[in-house]
């Protein structure tokens, strides 16, 4: 070990020793004020990490840094799983309060998710508690990420929540294709954020932008968003927002990104109870190839707790109020989406809430013709769209200018329940 006041540079430790002398690190510089974690040379070993503030944390290239896969090495906390407050493990890498903070080299964080995905399958999704995030931050601000490849994580991989100002730049995260839940980062009820130059390829959502169900205990939104120069390969959706959307999701820009392999591009997704505005939107220059939908709005989403109940997938009007969510002020340009598996675009608002004021320009949509008929998303009653165009039910003051649909059996758009002041120009 190397050290000084302000300055930890150590060395790999064996599998089966101390689990906590990392955490111990940590500890000597955060009781000195911060100062600057290295670790070099080789594979590290680890129990869960508590991060401080003015902690500047590299792993070297040569590095990676494991973490065990034994519950009882984890505390139990109470913090947001899928838009809830229950108990969970504590997140491989955890910071709660903390500020200042830089997590950074070209080194590999490896959550050792295998027996984690294990579990979660056998016992059917029933676990004491849930399992713990690879890198969650709380409740903190001036966070920076950069250069870092982050894999096999339990759960979601990255996950801050009511945070200010963090920033991921040129991150890599791998998960397999069929681990469940491992999304690429979740941002949660924060505001400033910014996603750059990064690449996902994960088992669940690539990105999804999220803000606390109907049952989160403070309504908090998530707020001035960017995601650019990002490629997503294979994953649920590309960049999501919601289905957890209670405390409003706004002021969004995604721009100049790639998807391959993701079953749907753009998706909304949310339903009657959530309540909460997903608005503000901008996302240009998005180039996709073989995903199933490229973009989708949905309000019937059914999956989730509550999610089978009949409010959920009725058809029919109901009275508006709080819990009724709503999607608003979306702008979608120089999209060029090849090999769509289903629709180009299924925009299903609600009866009592259309979507309101989404415009659609100058992008090109094609079909694949030899593909297995697939629904575009998780809805009640969904129709059969595979190689369709835009599928739009419940809308409100919205625009298709300079769209091309090719290979499609069918209209290019076609309806369903009433389009107010819909506008076509193709």
């Amino acid at each position: 070990m190397v050290c000084n006041e302000k300055l930890l540079v150590i060395s790999p430790n064996d599998k089966n020793k101390d689990k906590k002398y990392i955490q111990k690190a940590i500890d000597r510089l955060k009781a000195n004020g911060g100062g600057h974690l290295i670790l070099a040379g080789g594979t590290f070993y680890t129990g869960p990490l508590q991060l401080c503030s003015n902690l500047h944390f590299t792993i070297e290239s040569d590095s990676r840094l494991i973490f065990s896969n034994i519950r009882q090495d984890y505390p139990v906390i109470t913090s947001r799983w899928e838009g809830r407050e229950t108990s969970i493990y504590q997140a491989c890498l955890f910071g709660d309060h903390i500020e200042n903070v830089i997590l950074d080299g070209t080194g590999t964080v490896d959550g050792n998710g295998l027996s984690w995905w294990d579990e979660f399958r056998k016992k059917n999704k029933h676990v004491d508690h849930a399992r713990p995030y690879l890198l969650s931050i709380e409740h903190s601000q001036h966070i920076k990420v950069y250069n870092l490849k982050f894999i096999n994580s339990p759960s979601w991989t990255l996950h801050p929540f009511d945070c200010n100002d963090f920033v991921i730049d040129n991150i890599f995260v791998k998960n397999p294709a069929d681990s469940p839940n491992t999304d690429g980062i979740d941002p949660e009820s924060c505001q400033n954020i910014r996603i750059i130059n990064s690449l996902f390829d994960v088992g669940d959502d690539c990105i999804a932008i999220k803000a606390g169900t109907e049952d989160a205990i403070k309504k908090i939104p998530c707020e001035n968003i960017v995601i650019s120069n990002c490629n997503m390969l294979h994953g649920h959706g590309g960049v999501v927002f919601g289905s957890e959307m209670s405390g409003n999701i706004r002021n969004v820009a995604i721009s100049n990104c790639t998807f391959t392999d993701t079953d749907r591009g753009i998706r909304f997704k949310t339903r009657r109870g959530r309540g909460g505005t997903i608005e503000n939107i901008t996302i240009s220059n998005i180039t996709m190839n073989n995903v199933l939908c490229p973009i989708i709005m949905n309000l019937y989403y059914f999956c989730g707790k509550k999610g089978k109940e009949k409010i959920v997938w009725d058809k029919n009007p109901y009275p508006v109020s709080s819990s009724t969510p709503a999607i608003k002020h979306v702008r979608i340009s120089q999209l060029s989406v090849m090999h769509i598996r289903s629709c180009a675009g299924l925009i299903y608002g609600l009866p009592e809430m259309p979507i309101e004021d989404i415009n659609i320009t100058n992008s090109s949509f094609y079909l694949d013709s030899n593909c297995t008929p697939q629904k575009p998303a998780m809805f009640a009653n969904a129709p059969e769209l595979t190689q369709k165009g835009f599928f739009i039910a419940n809308t409100k003051n919205c625009e298709l200018n300079n769209i091309t649909i090719s290979n499609n059996t069918v209209e290019k758009v076609f309806f369903n329940d009433a389009n107010d002041n819909l506008v076509l120009d193709l």
